[in-house]
């Protein structure tokens, strides 16, 4: 069989088509994967890393905003996207893929669109729980549509076949948070907060956090994943102290969440998919300027079913939201309710049966 997968841009579009891809060859050793995308993305870098051969096709964003420059520039949209809808059917006239698997972003549109014009079998994975306007649109005319969260299925049509499969992430295996705590050098009978915002970090919770970092080390051990942007800074002002952890970026973070007995970070697909399947309390601190603010919409399902609490990003260094997150700490009781509520919503096999999902398709084409 052969999957062509197309979706990028940003690690939470492109790394669940690489779990899925990597889930297919573990059952299926002697098919074949390609991946589409756009030399500008994260694919660009990552999936030759992993041996996957990529095909560049060209794609194009559609501005939001009101701006002088992005309605010029949305002018001329109609018009790349029939030359992106071109380069996809010539990619699709060379591969002849058996089935093509649309995770988002904008080079998932013009290859779903021209695969399903040629009448290949096509599945939609959507991270988050407001789906983009592309698997909106694709879904009318997909074999399947595989969601994140059961809050998604109002925004498609009955007819769509909708399943809550889950967001395919890394799978991680937990140890004793006393065990975890000691590989980072704190306190094995502290009370511990998880911070982070990805890679690149987070201004805002990054400054929250050296606002109250000294009262917060009187309380609780700090694991602090600053992101690679402020790092520099960061250091500079903040000395190596006991009972703290900082750091641009975390390489196990499998030990940063076994350690954790809360986790303050922001609410993206990933993250969310992350926190529920291994079962860890969160406050929960959307980015704000995030495509469709769909962060807001990921961090309130989980809010609204008790499983994290939401803060605004413009309210995360008020004293109220340092109290609440002192009083989540010292709430053993509402912080294993709360682990229990995630945990119930993770889908940690969400790879392996989307994956079986596509062979299937696959299969029947």
């Amino acid at each position: 069989m052969k999957a062509l997968f197309a979706g990028g841009g940003t690690g939470g579009h492109f790394f669940p088509a690489v779990a899925i891809a990597e889930e297919i060859l573990r059952q299926k050793p002697d098919a074949q994967v390609a991946f589409a995308g756009t030399e500008r993305g994260i694919e660009a870098t990552e999936a030759p890393k992993r041996n996957f051969t990529l095909h560049f096709v060209s794609a194009v964003a559609f501005k939001r905003g009101f701006s002088p420059q992005a309605l010029f520039e949305n002018l001329k949209f109609p018009f790349r996207l029939l030359e992106s809808v071109s380069d996809a059917r010539e990619l699709l006239d060379q591969e002849e893929p058996d089935v093509v698997v649309g995770t988002g972003g904008f080079v998932s549109f013009p290859v779903v669109w021209a695969a399903q014009e040629f009448g290949v079998p096509t599945l939609l994975q959507e991270q988050n729980s407001k789906p983009g306007w592309a698997t909106r649109v694709l879904a009318t005319r997909a074999d399947e549509v595989h969601l994140s969260f059961e809050d998604s299925r109002r925004f498609f049509s009955k007819r769509v076949q909708c399943f809550v499969t889950g967001n395919p992430t890394r799978r991680f295996e937990r140890v004793l948070p006393e065990t975890a705590r000691q590989f980072f050098n704190l306190d094995p009978k502290r009370k511990t907060l998880l911070v982070f915002g990805g890679s690149l970090g987070a201004r805002s919770l990054n400054g929250a956090v050296e606002k109250w970092l000294d009262e917060l080390l009187t309380r609780a051990n700090v694991i602090w994943q600053t992101g690679k942007t402020d790092y520099d800074n960061i250091a500079s002002r903040v000395q190596p102290r006991e009972n703290l952890w900082r750091n641009a970026f975390i390489d196990r973070m499998d030990l940063a969440y076994s350690a954790a007995d809360l986790a303050l970070c922001r609410a993206g697909a990933s993250t969310i998919a992350e926190l529920t399947n291994v079962g860890v309390a969160a406050v929960l601190v959307p980015y704000p300027f995030a495509a469709d603010n769909h962060q807001y919409f990921n961090a309130k399902a989980l809010a609204d079913k008790g499983a994290a609490e939401l803060v605004l990003d413009d309210a995360i260094a008020s004293r109220a939201s340092f109290e609440k997150i002192v009083s989540l700490l010292e709430d053993d009781q509402r912080r294993e309710a709360m682990r229990e509520r995630a945990k119930r919503l993770g889908k940690p096999d969400a790879a392996k049966v989307i994956a079986e999902r596509v062979i299937r398709l696959a299969e029947s084409n």
